[in-house]
């Protein structure tokens, strides 16, 4: 009796035999939506159908993204994808990768091929794309010089970097002859040396109506270029060839103008911290040489300056005995001589140096003296008080009120009777 397989092995032996046919791992299908569902993941599940058949297809969250429209139940489309089977339900099923409506099928097939074309060219490939500077000086903005895309991009700009040089390459961004245009200023503004980033898009529209940003010649144009591109064409679920190929993709034109400069609010949080940072560090180092200075007026060298004079006297000592042993008596005589008159000298100086300062802490001890309370007592006068509160004025007085007067030589409490007249 021949052995039974599971319907597990069989399900896998046929998911195997369909996943390694060639002719099922890139498959275009047209047909109608069928069961349509938006998923909360963001996945789309529908059923594509003709008069004589019916396929499950499934796309997931990250190639929805890519859709430039709304699929909806009864919609003719082109699908792109592979065929696989789902186990658990022992289905087999189309995972699509890509989606346009029939009516764009021959734009969008024209698509997939120069997208394959030039992603085998290396194209596309990230080792390439060149880094947007930190601080442009000059950005050239390639789109049409009407419409809301161009305004808004220089508004942006402006707003955000007004530092940065704006440059207008006015060009037609649809029709016949708008993938020349497009590709010409490309290449005149990145013939410009003050020119450091290029912003080139268009506002949103049909696949008809961006398709120049598809053409060989502008996806050549932006990959040769010098200077870093910044694509920005249509509303963030369009794709063109011309985002594969720029150094970076935004998701539209007012998100290129803020992805090309820095936000000048940012920049001055940022100088301000910096600031905040070097006032710190540089009172760090005052202080520490502060610090430094208060150690080495503190050291007793420095406290005792006879110390500084120790060593030469012990050096002259030495000498002179080397003299007196080894060297006639006339020159033993002549370095005693002028050592000892080095002595006085730095004796003299250091004497006269504290002299002078002992005169001036007198007489700062004196002009201390002259202007206390006390001095002022002993001349004569005295302090009145009320309340512990000192009196500077006759109109702080009033009748009756107790106050205590201070002399050289005690206090005395008197009774204000009479205020007298006041003499201001």
């Amino acid at each position: 009796m021949k052995q039974a397989l599971t319907v597990s092995a069989l399900t896998r032996y046929l998911k195997h035999k369909i996943t390694t046919d060639p002719h099922l791992s890139d498959v275009h299908l047209e047909g109608e939506i069928s069961n349509f569902k938006h998923h909360s993941r963001g996945h789309f599940y529908f059923t594509l159908k003709d008069e004589g058949a019916a396929i499950n297809a499934v796309m997931f969250q990250s190639d929805t993204l890519n859709v430039t429209f709304k699929p909806q139940e009864g919609d003719h489309v082109v699908v792109e994808g592979y065929i696989s089977v789902f186990e658990k339900a022992g289905t087999y099923q189309i995972y699509v990768k890509a989606m346009s409506p029939v009516g764009q099928g021959a734009l969008f097939q024209q698509y997939l091929a120069l997208k394959e074309a030039l992603e085998k060219a290396g194209y596309f490939d990230p080792a390439s794309k060149k880094p947007l500077p930190l601080y442009p000086q000059g950005i050239a903005i390639i789109t049409s010089k009407t419409g809301a895309a161009v305004k808004d991009m220089i508004s942006t700009i402006s707003r955000r970097y007004p530092l940065t040089e704006i440059v207008l390459f006015p060009t037609t961004v649809q029709g016949e002859n708008a993938k020349d245009d497009i590709a010409l200023n490309i290449k005149r503004a990145d013939a410009l040396a003050k020119i450091d980033v290029i912003i080139v898009g268009r506002g949103g529209g049909s696949i008809e109506d961006l398709w120049a940003f598809n053409e060989r010649v502008v996806a050549d144009a932006i990959y040769q270029a010098k200077t870093p591109i910044i694509s920005a064409v249509g509303h963030e679920t369009d794709f063109t060839i011309a985002d594969f190929v720029a150094d970076l993709r935004a998701p539209t034109p007012t998100g290129a103008a803020e992805m090309a400069v820095p936000d000048q609010k940012d920049l001055k949080y940022r100088i301000h911290q910096m600031n905040a940072r070097i006032v710190q560090h540089a009172d760090r180092m005052i202080h520490r040489q502060e610090e430094k200075l208060a150690y080495l007026l503190d050291h007793p060298t420095l406290r005792r300056p006879e110390r500084f004079i120790e060593p030469y006297l012990l050096r002259s000592e030495r000498l002179r005995e080397r003299l007196k042993n080894a060297s006639p008596a006339t020159q033993i005589e002549t370095t005693t001589t002028r050592f000892k008159y080095q002595k006085e000298k730095l004796n003299t100086t250091f004497l006269a140096y504290f002299k002078d300062l002992d005169y001036q802490l007198k007489s700062l001890k004196q002009s201390l003296l002259l202007s206390s309370p006390q001095a002022r007592l002993e001349q004569g006068y005295a302090l009145v008080y009320k309340e512990k509160h000192l009196i500077k004025s006759q109109k702080d007085l009033q009748i009756n009120d107790t106050l205590t007067i201070q002399f050289k030589d005690g206090r005395t409490s008197v009774v204000v009777t009479d205020k007298g007249e006041s003499h201001e």
